[in-house]
């Protein structure tokens, strides 16, 4: 049995959108919290480990709905699919996930991995082979031949890096059912993609092809994300059977009635856009790009509050894994954009990374919240949230990071690799851009 593990004394952020209570204590015992309140009404064990957290912030773990945890801060597209071994991916993946627990991510969901090693590394960090956070994860993504965003690096047929290519419905339902078969969370179809020639980025998925794979997902009891990137994607979709959205860029009216009459999670991950339009000049990214990255924020961000005001799940997701979003940085900035671009309030800015990241995880009834039954995945911050969400994305204010409930040890130094022989090629920036090296 674990030895009780009490935080004292804090000012309680539930995680559910309500607002925050001041001296409340959490027990913990055996990974679940027992009791919350008044520590004077607790039944205490005498050896019980106390964490102090007055004048402190207490909440729920953060959950990224949307990371890349086997891609280790890729630099561009070359690299993460012709430069991915997968034997040194799945070790790398291990050091980096160590990374995102100190950040305070207590979990996370993975639409796809490189080499599909995202059920494997889920198994060894539920079997306590290597640390980490709670982890529910895609195999690859489903793509057409007409490719993704790395336009033809992407071949005709086959696999390469986080890419599975099916070419008709019959192999979209074939490679569907495989993927659940090899453990699945979710199912990832890539719904629009860059051609050259071409601005922007296309629907490159048939409704044929998107109901197939919402079929028979569905009937295997797996959810499907997809990321859509353009006005058609969102509306086809949505109508089609697709439980999340990934980005839901340029959302016109008609893909906003979709998702709501269809009740579709946006998950809009502005923060890879944010991070290139504000600070990608720190570290010698792509110019030319920060306008219209921007541009995308802003028109965006208008129909997903109006999504957000008819009652649509939205979640947050840092895309955490390339250069510009790498790994133990970013994930709470989302909640910063919301603050600023949405015009959620901080407590609800919290809950998008916290109660509605567990719908993510399909883990409502035991993640997101505290509440007196639920897993101990516990933050204790050194300020307050609710003043200024900012904190959140600072490391130097996280006070604890509680995981599984225990305390995860935050003074070891940073996890972090030499240079792996043949891993790095090619740069969409010249440096990763790390939170310090954006605000110091």
């Amino acid at each position: 049995m674990d030895k009780e593990l009490l935080i004292s004394n804090g000012m309680l952020v539930d995680g559910s959108g309500s607002p925050p209570n001041a001296n409340y204590s959490v027990l913990i015992r055996n990974g679940k919290i027992v009791e919350i309140g008044d520590r004077a009404n607790f039944n205490i064990s005498p050896d019980a480990e106390i964490v102090d957290a007055t004048g402190k912030t207490v909440m729920p773990g953060l959950i990224d709905s949307h990371l890349h945890c086997s891609f280790d801060d890729v630099q561009s597209n070359d690299e993460l699919f012709f430069h991915r071994d997968p034997v040194m991916s799945a070790l790398v993946t291990a050091q980096n996930l160590q990374k995102i627990l100190r950040a305070g991510v207590t979990g996370f969901v993975d639409p796809d991995t490189v080499h599909g090693i995202g059920p494997q590394i889920r198994n060894a960090i539920d079997a306590g082979i290597i640390e980490g956070p709670r982890m529910k994860t895609g195999v690859q993504a489903l793509l057409t031949s007409v490719g993704g965003t790395a336009g033809r690096l992407i071949p005709d047929e086959g696999t390469v890096g986080y890419a599975q290519i099916v070419n008709s419905v019959d192999e979209v339902i074939l490679w569907t059912r495989r993927h659940i078969k090899h453990g699945a969370d979710w199912i990832k179809l890539h719904a629009t993609g860059s051609l050259p020639g071409r601005s922007g980025e296309l629907m490159v998925w048939s409704r044929d092809e998107v109901r197939a794979a919402c079929n028979v997902a569905k009937e295997l009891g797996v959810p499907v994300m997809a990321h859509c990137r353009n006005p058609e994607s969102t509306k086809i979709c949505a109508e089609e059977g697709v439980d999340l959205i990934l980005h839901a860029s340029y959302m016109d009216d008609e893909g906003l009635e979709a998702v709501i009459e269809n009740d579709v999670a946006i998950c809009p991950t502005f923060t890879f856009l944010a991070n290139l339009a504000d600070f990608g000049e720190k570290v010698g990214a792509s110019s030319g790009m920060e306008d219209i990255f921007r541009g995308e924020i802003e028109e965006t961000a208008k129909m997903i509050r109006k999504a957000y005001d008819a009652g649509i799940r939205l979640l947050s997701g840092s895309e955490s894994g390339f250069a510009l979003t790498p790994y133990g940085h970013w994930h709470a900035r989302e909640l910063e954009i919301f603050v600023e671009v949405l015009g959620l309030s901080e407590v609800e800015a919290i809950s998008t990374a916290t109660k509605n990241g567990a719908w993510a995880m399909r883990m409502e009834n035991e993640l997101g919240t505290l509440e007196e039954g639920k897993l101990a995945d516990i933050l204790v911050i050194d300020g307050d949230p609710i003043a200024d969400i900012t904190v959140l994305n600072d490391k130097s204010q996280l006070a604890e990071v509680i995981s599984r409930g225990k305390r995860v040890d935050l003074n070891r130094p940073w996890p972090d690799h030499l240079p792996i022989n043949g891993w790095k090629v090619g740069n969409w920036a010249e440096e990763i851009l790390t939170w310090e090296r954006a605000y110091r």
